[in-house]
């Protein structure tokens, strides 16, 4: 089979928002508790973080990072997890029925930031609480000095402010499973009232109201609609979960998920503007996809876990190639909305639906989602170029006609350097793949990669799966020329003019 992708640079989509590489820490399983964070452990520092996690993080290049929840902040009192830790309480996490110590909180999240050299993206309790403590915790983390609650963090140790700049204004809120949840007028006019406090204790701050919990929920739509309706003029962002899992063992359609993921990033752009445009507002909504991901394989076994345990093992997927796949879809779509797409956080990041696993014996290890990320991540920077592929298609059962290629070129920012991811969704024939040059000129190869040759199914529990070179290539007047091996994640970078 034959495919192309044709840059040109007269048709950019937009500029790279980095946050679009986020992830995701939450207060669930054990994504912090023998996750990022482990006193006694051989690689802990003197906070209790594991270097050797640390080290697997600073891989992938988060710039931010999504906490402490999820379903968790709706029922978290922020005040649990500050001060002396012999004197924080244990409380009953009700989203995920386990115990929670708060031994790691807000102050050791900002401290552990530093390590990975990531940002915050807080969220607020609008489940069990509201206004009342959403003010007073950003008085805690922003202001300088001189109130009650900045000087109590100066007393807990942290005597400049922690500046966060990124505020979700609560968590997946029409969903009936969350902690407090409320129809549309409710939830709109408390994240409008709770963002118009906090920012009158900090105006430089912008803020995430939920949307949808979910594409298939049958509050979609109305909901971003009604929401955005009440809290326009305080909201810089709407948020959109979206996971995908292949629970029947139908690889064709699993990999055509990335174009439900189109659909769905298309069909909120649309619910914004529409009500922009309503509002004659000279303001645009732009979006946050905080939670994406494969998730699936941990279902079976999450429903059979006793209850109000400490840190058990919840949601602990372990990924095979073809979700490695996925995942490299689905990060090429979302580079295909980088006009309005802003932040994304893959959920999460250690451990619970993660990139990166640490296991009983105290090591640490990548997933095979991790590689596809951190290539994205590095080597995605600068602007969108509008894909102009060319390819053939095939049909599943949700989907009619499904591009065997999936393709997006990066220009950088020095206009020198062009990166092309591609997907060859093709399980058993390879493609002969051209990058054609458009209107730069080609001088050079840099890099030519390919993620290829495993058994779909196939996990990286014992480290073995490696990037490896793709040599097919040869450079031509016309642009590159390459093979894509069946089912391969594939990213080439080239010197251009």
């Amino acid at each position: 089979m034959k495919s192309s992708i044709t840059l040109d640079k007269y048709a950019p989509v937009g500029q790279i928002d980095e946050r679009i590489y986020g992830s995701f820490i939450e207060h669930l399983g054990r994504a912090v508790y023998t996750g990022i964070y482990q006193p006694g452990h051989p690689s802990a520092d003197e906070n209790g973080f594991r270097q050797d996690v640390i080290d697997l993080i600073n891989q992938l290049n988060v710039p931010i990072i999504r906490y402490p929840g999820g379903n968790f902040v709706s029922g978290f009192n922020w005040e649990d997890s500050i001060g002396p830790k012999d004197a924080r309480p244990r409380r009953l996490d009700l989203a995920w029925q386990t115990i929670e110590t708060n031994q790691f909180g807000l102050h050791e999240f900002m401290q552990w930031l530093d390590k990975v050299h990531a940002a915050p993206m807080m969220a607020v309790n609008l489940g069990t609480r509201g206004i009342d403590a959403a003010r007073n915790l950003i008085e805690y983390t922003n202001f300088p000095k001189g109130s009650y609650y900045s000087d109590m963090r100066r007393k807990n140790g942290a005597e400049a402010p922690f500046n966060i700049k990124t505020w979700c204004l609560g968590n997946e809120m029409d969903g009936p499973w969350q902690i407090g949840h409320k129809d549309a007028v409710a939830y709109g006019k408390l994240a409008d009232e709770t963002a118009h406090a906090m920012r009158i204790v900090d105006d430089t701050i912008e803020t995430v109201a939920c949307g949808s919990s979910a594409l298939t929920m049958p509050t979609f739509g109305s909901w971003e609609s009604t929401v955005l309706d009440i809290a326009y003029d305080q909201v810089d962002y709407l948020s959109l979960h979206r996971y995908y899992g292949n629970q029947d063992n139908d690889t064709p359609n699993f990999l055509a998920q990335s174009l439900d993921l189109d659909d769905f990033i298309s069909g909120v752009v649309a619910i914004c503007d529409a009500i922009k445009a309503r509002k004659h507002s000279k303001k645009t909504i732009n979006l946050s996809l905080d939670e994406w991901n494969v998730w699936y394989h941990s279902n079976d076994h999450d429903a059979q876990d006793a209850k109000w345990q400490e840190h058990p093992h919840k949601l602990e997927d372990i990924y095979n190639f073809e979700d490695a796949l996925l995942v490299g879809s689905m990060l090429i779509t979302m580079l295909h909305h980088a006009d309005r797409l802003k932040m994304a956080c893959l959920a999460q990041l250690v451990n619970v639906i993660a990139p990166i696993m640490t296991d009983e014996n105290g090591g640490a290890w990548a997933q095979s989602i991790f590689y596809p990320f951190m290539q994205v991540s590095t080597l995605g920077k600068g602007t969108v170029l509008t894909p102009i592929v060319k390819s053939e298609t095939y049909g599943t059962k949700e989907f009619a006609a499904v591009p065997y290629v999936d393709g997006v070129a990066v220009l950088n920012d020095a206009g020198d350097t062009a990166t092309v991811f591609a997907v060859n969704k093709s399980l058993d024939t390879p493609q002969e793949f051209t990058i054609a040059a458009g209107d730069f000129q080609f001088d050079q190869v840099t890099l030519s990669s390919q993620f290829a040759g495993y058994g779909l199914k196939e996990t990286n529990e014992d480290g073995h799966m490696r990037l490896a070179d793709n040599t097919s290539y040869y450079l031509a007047d016309d642009g590159v020329h390459v093979t894509l091996a069946p089912a391969s994640w594939n990213v080439f970078q080239i010197k251009v003019q």
